[in-house]
């Protein structure tokens, strides 16, 4: 695993690139110093560029707060996102699991998170009594974002009731301005302790990955993975078979700062082989 200083080396090698957002284009606020000149380095190289998000909202609703930091249409070629893919998988129903959920819905999230059910032939219930399954897009702002202790008493409720939990956002904790918050994939944890069954929709499973690399339309040995989460965003890439590099100024900044020998210890511990690390996603 390379210790680089910038992501330039790392350009040549590749000819396409999957992207994660948070923690490594912006911090949920703003986008990070350098960030937009990489990604438009690499398009004026010709490369390919698929980002590739945890959030459980729509591709259109990520789109345009990527708009509104300055990240332009322009930087990439696409985007997917865990909510976007579930949304599809609610709509089909041909997936056997999905299939069989019914159509009442006890959603956990904020309003923010409504775009990706709405228009769906689905019912939203606010008792776990009478849902047939739970839609878990994360935390809201009454329960609050820092401590998961208020969301337990609603999971015991759907435990009891044997309600299966659809995770459209897999990652456990984020950074946003400074602030680490918890996420829809905590909660699912919790839920999975409690005897809960979940089914996880996002990086590191791999199915979220297939969209994205026909989108990028090339052969997995030229596709840099690059993601600042051990966990979702470098597992998912040996998952998938592609190489992965790890950006330590995300939500392992806390932990490891840029310390080489430290993420050569916290990935080898993981089981996971990134190609390199660097401090941010910057081009110089």
């Amino acid at each position: 695993m390379q210790a680089l200083d910038d992501f330039a080396p790392l350009a040549a090698r590749y000819d396409g690139f999957i992207v994660d957002l948070w923690g490594v284009v912006h911090d949920g606020v703003a986008p990070y110093p350098g960030a937009r000149d990489c990604l438009a380095r690499l398009r004026g190289m010709g490369r390919r560029v698929v980002l590739l998000s945890n959030a459980p909202r729509r591709v259109d609703v990520v789109r345009e707060g990527l708009r509104a930091m300055g990240v332009t249409d322009d930087l990439y070629d696409g985007i997917m996102t865990s909510g976007e893919y579930t949304r599809g998988l609610l709509r089909g129903r041909t997936d056997p699991w999905c299939a069989g959920l019914g159509r009442r819905m006890f959603h956990m999230g904020a309003p923010k998170d409504f775009n990706l059910f709405e228009g769906l032939d689905l019912e939203q219930v606010t008792d776990p009594a009478s849902a047939d399954f739970i839609l878990n897009t994360g935390p809201d702002q009454d329960r609050g974002e820092n401590d998961p202790a208020p969301y337990l008493p609603v999971l015991a409720a759907c435990a009891a009731h044997g309600l299966k939990m659809i995770c459209a956002n897999p990652d456990m904790e984020v950074i946003r301005g400074g602030r680490r918050l918890i996420c829809a994939g905590l909660l699912a944890s919790l839920y999975k302790q409690k005897g809960g069954e979940v089914r996880w929709i996002g990086k590191p499973y791999p199915e979220v990955y297939q969209p994205v690399l026909d989108m990028l339309g090339l052969p997995r040995d030229r596709v840099l993975a690059v993601g600042d989460a051990l966990a979702t965003d470098m597992r998912g890439a040996q998952r998938v078979g592609v190489d992965g590099c790890w950006v330590l100024g995300g939500i392992h900044q806390e932990m490891i700062g840029d310390n080489a020998d430290l993420a050569r210890a916290e990935a080898k511990g993981a089981g996971l082989t990134p190609v390199a690390t660097v401090p941010g996603f910057r081009w110089s």
